[in-house]
């Protein structure tokens, strides 16, 4: 089958011909379940096939020139602009395309044109405009957000007459990049028929429409004045945008102050300082520089096979609006055991006219569980990722539309910023209100079994038949439980292997945690980001040894003979001249002042091992230097037991100073693993530092999985009543998948913990833990073999 007869497909036909065509033209989406298409759609093995055989059959040159090779390349870009045009039925008589990085470069033009004015501008912008086109109104001279289609209805039926001096720009996406929900096409036409006072132009974001949509612009009368477009968004390859422009509108950028290469016919610099712009077309005068020749070619590619494999937009925009109604009908109709919805979906009418007209394939919504709390997106997104799932969470950088769906006022967002709240960050429910939602889109080749796919997924691991119960609350009475240390470990560098510490062999706990414990951590040569393992699995191989004899850390690499050493010293007389430098490195988000290394043996040596330039850094225990103190999570209980209200310190730990595991739990957990087929997972992969055992003197079958819950802290039996306090349960992702041994990636633990052991949407493992009262100095020593008292 092919796609030459697409037109003529039922809905269950075409589906079947896209099933089986991304099988050969889609590879990399085997075993994957992609539902990221408004972020980036694939592109086919087709189109780099083409492009492949387009670059290796010519030669093309730089355009500024009169060679045959360029010659050859500006031909080209000529021909692929006029293909464009003519894919959004734009007549070039009337249009001139401009290229540009991306959309929101071409939104910068706009803006760039408009602010050299000589009254400046008027901006408005809608509330559901993605941030690039909210940026624009930093550069006007007054502007205004319409936070409703009938506030902008209102508003072109009567405008007013202020600021009648300074040119006007309106802008507005054609479809919600956050929920799909389609605007008013009509703006742009109303406009410029019903503005008889002055001219108010119009800039239509087409990034999110276009990608699934035929962008029609046959009607010059009706079309806006500036359209952008993600050419990326549509085909997949390459990374390029567009500005598509009125050419009426051209004389608004004659003011343009800057100019660069190839904009402009003549340029003085000596004695005098003048030039003069290009006079020939629009995009000469815009496009500076030397364009990016090959993703043109390949965009002349992506035209030609895009229409071979799926034949045209419309047949696209009816399969994936199919789609996106079969999903949102889906996710409405998932129910709890109790009856209650889980999903709340958002910028949907009623389900009865969810049409291609009203809505693009993107469906934003956040769960809810069976006592109608809010579900972490992060949680969400953590087992998307281990089950091959590829969805977004979060603003979606589409602020306007996030605090509308969310019923977010300022002063919540402002005190959310103020408690930490970040773009990305873990901490999404605050104040009883999620921060982002989960956004999953469709695109071209998405079929009706990933639709299905998903909401198996969601209804295997979100709907809960029968009520989850929370954690235990601790009674008001203490009782004591004998326990003993099974085994300590520590993480000298972090996202690194484990360093079990010898039997017996005391070891000092600091309110940081354990002695030696995540001081070091690698980091990128470039950015400064310490590493991880989510990133890079490989990390776990890397083993470090700590050799108090001869006072060094010793690192091996996986398959590696030699090691490399550091000393264990905090003394810089200990290392040669110039080894390490004062540098900034960045640690779960968080800025600290490290100690970089810069032997290039080092670097080498590491930047080898993982295949990424990187280095080592170290934050040393006991820094004096503001700069390097963290503390515990906010979100973290605490006593302030180390004779401070802060929070315990950490050094390069996640969350909390130590973590504790529960041999009890991890043997119920392997229970469930394994009563299923599973791998029972190993200690290692939850990367604790206490692993706490029943005692050996407790009676036969009196294991309790899960007490941990009830925990509130512990006395170590050799400390003369000093005590460890828990501050809390430990949320788990997707890093508890990598075998610490063999660096490969699994679904296990986490699958199973996820449908086990979420309470409030966060999955929980162990407890984090620190100091809490001990000897003099604020630490005290443990060993493993110790005997402990839990209270709760």
């Amino acid at each position: 089958m092919s796609a030459n007869n697409v037109h003529d497909m039922s809905a269950d036909a075409y589906d079947s011909y896209i099933e089986s065509m991304r099988k050969e033209q889609y590879p990399m989406l085997r075993e994957t379940l992609y539902l990221d298409h408004a972020g980036t759609t694939p592109y086919s093995k087709r189109l780099m096939d083409r492009f492949h055989a387009e670059m290796m059959g010519s030669l093309f040159g730089n355009p500024h020139s009169v060679s045959p090779s360029s010659q050859r390349s500006t031909q080209m870009i000529e021909d692929t602009r006029l293909q464009l045009l003519s894919f959004c039925g734009a007549d070039p008589d009337d249009f001139d395309v401009v290229f540009t990085a991306n959309s929101t470069a071409a939104i910068k033009l706009v803006m760039e044109a408009f602010r050299e004015q000589d009254a400046g501008f008027w901006y408005g912008y809608h509330v559901d405009s993605h941030t690039s086109l909210v940026g624009v109104r930093g550069a006007a001279t007054m502007h205004r957000c319409f936070e409703s289609d009938s506030e902008v209805e209102s508003w072109i039926g009567g405008q007013d007459a202020a600021y009648h001096e300074a040119h006007h720009l309106f802008a507005y996406p054609a479809q919600s990049n956050m929920t799909g929900r389609r605007l008013p096409l009509d703006w742009c036409s109303r406009l410029r028929q019903e503005d008889s006072r002055r001219r108010t132009y119009t800039l239509l974001d087409a990034a999110a429409y276009a990608s699934t949509t035929p962008l029609n612009l046959s009607d010059t009368d009706t079309a806006p004045d500036f359209t952008v477009l993600s050419l990326y968004k549509i085909f997949g390859f390459p990374d390029l945008g567009a500005l598509i422009v009125r050419k009426e509108c051209a004389s608004l950028f004659r003011k343009r102050s800057y100019f660069g290469g190839g904009t402009v016919d003549m340029v003085v610099c000596l004695k005098e300082q003048w030039h003069a712009p290009k006079s020939g077309a629009l995009h000469e005068q815009l496009e500076d520089g030397t364009l990016p020749i090959h993703s043109i070619i390949a965009l002349n590619a992506a035209i030609k096979t895009q229409l071979e494999l799926f034949g045209t937009l419309e047949r696209v925009s009816r399969h994936t609006a199919y789609l996106a109604a079969r999903m949102r009908q889906g996710l409405a109709e998932l129910k709890h055991g109790n009856g209650k919805r889980i999903a709340s979906i958002y910028g949907s009418p009623t389900l009865e006219h969810d049409d291609g007209n009203t809505l693009g394939p993107i469906i934003a919504f956040n769960l809810r569980d069976s006592r109608s709390n809010w579900v972490s997106n992060t949680e969400v997104e953590k087992l998307a990722s281990v089950k091959g799932i590829h969805l977004r969470t979060g603003g979606l950088c589409n602020p306007g539309g996030i605090a509308h769906a969310l019923g977010l006022s300022p002063w919540e967002m402002r005190e959310n910023f103020s408690a930490g709240h970040r773009c990305g960050s873990e901490n999404d429910i605050m104040n009883g209100k999620p921060t982002g939602v989960i956004r999953v889109s469709l695109g071209a080749t998405s079929t009706i079994s990933d639709v299905d796919r998903f909401l198996d997924f969601v209804k295997q691991f979100f709907v809960e038949e029968y009520p989850r119960p929370s954690p235990s609350v601790p009674a008001a009475c203490q009782t004591q439980r004998r326990f003993h240390i099974e085994s300590l470990t520590v993480y000298p560098i972090k996202s690194c292997a484990g360093w079990q510490i010898p039997y017996g062999n005391s070891w000092e706990v600091r309110e940081e945690g354990l002695a030696w414990d995540r001081e070091w951590c690698i980091v990128h040569q470039g950015t400064g980001k310490a590493l991880s393992q989510k990133q890079h699995p490989r990390m776990a191989l890397m083993r470090p040894h700590l050799d108090f004899a001869a006072g060094l850390l010793h690192i091996t690499a996986p398959s590696a003979v030699e090691s490399i050493s550091v000393p264990l010293s905090k003394d810089p007389r200990c290392f040669e001249k110039r080894d390490f430098a004062q540098r900034d490195a960045s640690v779960c988000g968080e800025i600290v002042q490290s100690q970089t290394y810069t032997s290039s043996t080092i670097a080498e040596y590491l930047t080898k091992a993982l295949g990424i330039p990187c280095t080592l850094a170290r934050l040393p225990a006991t820094s004096t230097q503001s700069a390097s103190v963290r503390h515990s999570k906010a979100h973290l209980p605490h006593s302030g037991g180390t004779g401070t209200d802060a929070a315990p310190r950490i050094l390069l730990s996640n969350e909390s100073p130590i973590l504790t595991i529960s041999r009890s739990s991890l043997n119920r957990l392997n229970e469930q693993i394994k009563a299923k087929g599973g791998k029972a997972a190993h200690p290692a992969v939850f990367r604790a530092n206490i692993l706490l055992a029943e005692s050996p003197l407790s009676p036969p079958g009196q294991e309790q999985p899960w007490a941990e819950d009830q925990w509130r802290g512990m006395r170590i039996d050799r400390t003369d009543g000093a005590v460890m306090e828990f501050l809390g349960g430990c949320r788990r992702c997707q890093m508890v998948c990598i075998d610490q041994r063999s660096g490969e990636k699994n679904q296990e633990p986490f699958v199973t913990l996820a449908k086990t052991r979420r309470f409030d949407g966060r999955v929980l493992f162990g407890v984090h833990t620190a100091l809490a009262t001990g000897s003099e100095g604020g630490s005290l020593r443990i060993a493993a073999g110790d005997f402990v008292e839990i209270f709760t």
